[in-house]
């Protein structure tokens, strides 16, 4: 196992750069999520790091050494892709055999180094089948088995799960999560999708446009966006975000809205932010929402309202009987809203 560090990285493709100084640093045995919308840069810095993609500037380090120049081979990484790329007239155990052939490994070697990672993912009976005789998530783990034989000092996991049909997808979320936390190899995960983010990362990294917008534990990121960016991506349903003005302790949003602020913060224009799930019904002292839409989900109960003409999504853990087009009262917790600057896009702490 080894630490990674990423500093100062930018990369170009011709005149376009697509990575702009980024500096994250990866314990030892950490799991870390880069996170993103598609072409924020988070593949091409998972690729840097396996040396698929030459560095334009900057430095990355496995461990004590600088790997800029470092054949892939020779990284002592192993990485998932998302496509499987399984050899399809290989069976299970000799796609999961190869790379140690490659490597001239003894035979009862391989052996054991197969049947241990074939233990590991429940892959033992299926050892004599062919890709084709696996459904997606066994191949998923073959995969993941081919990675787990070369006992590298890092994976990258390269959106794997995005081939996936939606309950496989959590299944084989905690399926590598649970494999991270038995081998304790510093892992570093590519996806855009933040539910797998949130629920897999020791560590998030958010990327916009080839920057990185703020790293750190999923809570982190979800209690404390430092930025609008960061409000709008992580969290689902996302965060309300409503223009406005600020008027001491209340929030006058350009609907009309009165909204209340934890303390007095003066005048000026700003961009207020709720958590749906921190506004909540209050049938005496609430302010009057006109419903548009509820979306039962069994647990929780999703509503769509207008506060006169600002929209906000609510998320109750009531069931709600209102049908659109009805009234109700609510009203957000004051003490978890959020203000940002209105022009920078930057968090005001108000707490």
């Amino acid at each position: 196992m080894a630490s990674v560090d990423i500093r100062s990285v930018t990369k170009r493709f011709g005149s376009v750069q697509v990575l702009h100084g980024v500096d994250v640093d990866i314990d030892d045995g950490e799991f870390v999520v880069l996170v993103g919308p598609s072409g924020c840069g988070k593949s091409t810095l998972l690729r840097m790091i396996a040396g698929l993609e030459n560095i334009t500037s900057g430095e990355i380090r496995i461990g004590p050494r600088v790997v800029n120049n470092v054949a892939p081979k020779e990284r002592d990484i192993a990485m998932v892709f998302q496509n499987y790329a399984l050899y399809p007239h290989m069976t299970v155990y000799d796609n999961m055999a190869f790379s140690l052939m490659l490597a001239g490994a003894p035979k009862d070697r391989i052996q054991q180094e197969v049947n241990r990672a074939a233990g590991i993912l429940g892959l033992g009976q299926f050892l004599g089948r062919y890709p084709r005789q696996l459904s997606g998530g066994q191949r998923q783990r073959v995969a993941m088995g081919r990675a787990i034989v070369r006992n590298p000092q890092v994976f990258l996991f390269d959106e794997p799960l995005s081939n996936l049909d939606a309950k496989l997808r959590v299944q084989m979320r905690a399926e590598i999560k649970d494999l991270h936390q038995r081998l304790k190899v510093t892992t570093v995960y590519v996806t855009h999708d933040q539910i797998e983010a949130m629920t897999m990362a020791d560590k998030i990294v958010a990327m916009s446009d080839g920057n990185v917008e703020q790293i750190g534990s999923p809570l982190d990121l979800y209690d404390h966006p430092t930025n609008l960016f960061v409000a709008s991506f992580i969290g689902s349903p996302a965060m309300n975000l409503l223009k406005g003005e600020i008027s001491g302790d209340q929030f006058r949003t350009e609907g009309g809205a009165m909204l209340p602020l934890p303390k007095s913060m003066g005048s000026g224009p700003a961009v207020y932010g709720i958590r749906p799930e921190y506004i909540h019904l209050s049938p005496d002292k609430g302010i009057e929402a006109r419903v548009h839409l509820v979306e039962p989900m069994g647990s929780e109960t999703q509503v769509s309202v207008r506060v006169g003409e600002t929209p906000l999504v609510c998320t109750f853990r009531e069931r709600v009987n209102a049908k659109p087009g009805e009234a109700i009262r609510i009203m957000p917790d004051r003490a978890l809203a959020h203000v940002f600057d209105a022009e920078k896009g930057n968090r005001i702490s108000i707490n």
